[in-house]
């Protein structure tokens, strides 16, 4: 019996280390107060229309503090006094958490009050996707729908069709104002979500629908 004990201890030693380290150690981060987002940048949108694309070559030049705030003010902060957002959603769900993974760690974005909470300290670019431009970008940003804030009474299914709609204006949103200030991003569906479930400490109904990555093109 001890014998048998001592394994199955050993056992799940081995199991923990096979897992992303570091995930319970967001203490060891603090939150991010972000500067108020600049309204005087960039170019046209319809300049940026006609010059956005999707860029894979990223330069080892790193997004400053403001420049992600900027770019996730964009992407869906609150524009109005009544806290709707710069993307819209449907029926006004705002269902979407933003996700941001830097070098030193996983933070959520927090709109109302531009900041950004920590999730998870550690460098886990690794799991941030399958290719392997991504961990040359200055961050990779997930765009995680809260299934349970879709009360329109429908199955999953038709809750993802939702998100799937509304995720979409979001990554837009990134890809113009990533466009408009000289930036470069990529839209993807390729990653490692098992591990990033367990990383950003998502609960069942909390679905990764997509992933941007962003920085400065080579």
């Amino acid at each position: 019996m001890k014998k048998m004990m001592g394994l199955l201890v050993l056992l799940g030693m081995v199991f923990q280390m096979m897992l992303p380290m570091n995930t319970a150690m967001a203490e060891d981060l603090t939150t991010i107060k972000l500067g108020a987002p600049e309204m005087d940048k960039g170019m046209s949108v319809i300049q940026a229309l006609k010059e956005r694309k999707s860029v894979r070559s990223f330069t080892d030049r790193q997004l400053t503090l403001q420049e992600v705030s900027n770019l996730l003010w964009a992407a869906d902060g609150i524009s109005r006094e009544d806290g709707r957002r710069t993307a819209p959603s449907w029926a006004n769900y705002q269902e979407f958490d933003i996700y941001v993974m830097r070098s030193d760690g996983v933070y959520v974005y927090e709109p109302k009050n531009q900041e950004l909470i920590p999730v998870a300290a550690g460098d886990y670019q690794k799991y941030a996707g399958t290719q392997s431009y991504v961990t040359t970008a200055s961050i990779n940003l997930f765009f995680v729908a809260d299934l349970d804030k879709i009360k329109a009474g429908a199955d999953e299914n038709a809750k993802l069709m939702i998100a799937n709609m509304d995720v979409g204006y979001i990554s837009e949103n990134v890809a113009l104002y990533s466009t408009s200030v000289g930036m470069a991003s990529v839209p993807r569906a390729g990653m490692k979500k098992e591990e990033l479930v367990q990383i950003f400490k998502l609960r069942p109904e909390q679905k990764i629908i997509l992933a941007h990555s962003v920085g400065y093109p080579q």
